[in-house]
């Protein structure tokens, strides 16, 4: 019987290395796998993730980065938004209340959306 357990995610990269600078520096994490053409960390809830290169995956990758989101809970999403502010990483939105909760979005180098929110209470 199959449980859906979520345990990896994978996204595909043009440089895995590039990226993986990128995410060491974002999550202040290293790689507990890395080669050429990809590279995986271990996140601290157990779920993998993941960064293959697009021109090695198989099947062929034909969608382009953006089409979804990465999302990450945060009990502070302004300080959170401070100190990623001090990486220089792309910023797609600035700290917002939406309907959910309060959130922000930046950008990885192949424009993959990392999203960090935290509920409003009772959502």
């Amino acid at each position: 019987m199959f449980t859906a357990n979520l345990g990896f995610v994978l996204l595909f990269v043009a440089n895995p290395q590039k990226s993986s600078l990128f995410y060491q520096d974002l999550f202040e994490i290293k790689p507990i796998e890395e080669s050429a053409t990809f590279v995986m960390f271990a996140l601290k809830n157990g779920v993998m993730f993941g960064l293959w290169s697009k021109y090695t995956a198989e099947p062929r990758v034909e969608a382009p980065a953006g089409a979804l989101e990465v999302c990450f809970p945060t009990p502070d999403v302004d300080l959170l938004y401070e100190a990623w502010s001090k990486k220089h990483v792309t910023v797609a939105q600035k700290p917002t209340d939406m309907d959910f909760g309060r959130t922000f979005v930046v950008l990885d180098p192949d424009s993959h959306r990392i999203r960090i929110y935290k509920l409003f209470e009772g959502k």
